[in-house]
């Protein structure tokens, strides 16, 4: 349980500045590219906060800051076990009787799986505000058609499956950078290049499974 604690605080509290400083500018720039795209007379202006309220829940937030974080936290994980590899701690740990992949990989998928819909729920937040606050003070969306169409038409099924692919997400990028860090060998060469895999690999899994779910549950 303390080592779940403390993965938590890495990969959720530690992620937190750069998740929202990214959902804020992308909101702001959905919704000024949503404004600028939307300028047909029959288009009510407030579609734009139904636009920048669905693309932010249903695949920004989840599948975009997912990607980020899996290059945060994938080659943070596939390093550090990396290292441990090459430096034969992890042999020290089976040595000793301990479950090496259990101590080490287990309380990261747990710690990721538990935390980051928390983080992804407060990255759509930040998105949808950022989006307000680019239009109103850019004066393309007042606030009054942003807020309606923030709640026009709402879905809340569409948070639920945010959150369905928030966790699939969480398990490829926390697995898949360990899986290559634990089965590292050579040097700090041989480390590097583990966790550039990790990274790599774990976005291309992130798209596919991004189409996978979607057309499971969407489609």
């Amino acid at each position: 349980m303390r080592q779940i604690l403390r993965e938590m605080d890495n990969i959720g509290v530690g992620s937190m500045g750069l998740v929202a400083l990214t959902s804020a500018f992308m909101g702001a720039i959905i919704t000024i590219q949503s404004a600028y795209n939307l300028v047909n007379p029959l288009v009510p202006l407030y579609a734009v906060g139904i636009v920048a309220r669905d693309s932010i829940i249903l695949e920004f937030s989840p599948t975009i800051i997912m990607l980020v974080l899996a290059g945060k936290v994938g080659s943070s994980i596939a390093s550090e076990i990396g290292t441990m590899r090459v430096t034969e701690q992890i042999d020290a740990l089976e040595i000793m009787g301990i479950n090496s992949s259990g101590y080490l990989v287990l309380p990261k998928i747990v710690a990721a799986i538990i935390i980051t819909p928390a983080v992804v729920l407060l990255s759509m937040g930040i998105g949808i505000a950022g989006g307000w606050i680019a239009g109103d003070l850019s004066g393309i969306v007042p606030s009054n058609d942003y807020l309606r169409g923030l709640q026009d038409q709402f879905i809340p099924f569409n948070i639920t499956f945010a959150m369905i692919k928030t966790i699939v997400f969480a398990f490829i990028i926390t697995s898949v950078p360990a899986y290559h860090g634990f089965y590292t060998s050579g040097g700090a060469l041989e480390v590097g290049q583990s966790s550039t895999k990790g990274v790599v690999f774990s976005s291309v899994l992130i798209l596919i499974f991004d189409y996978v779910l979607t057309q499971l549950i969407l489609g």
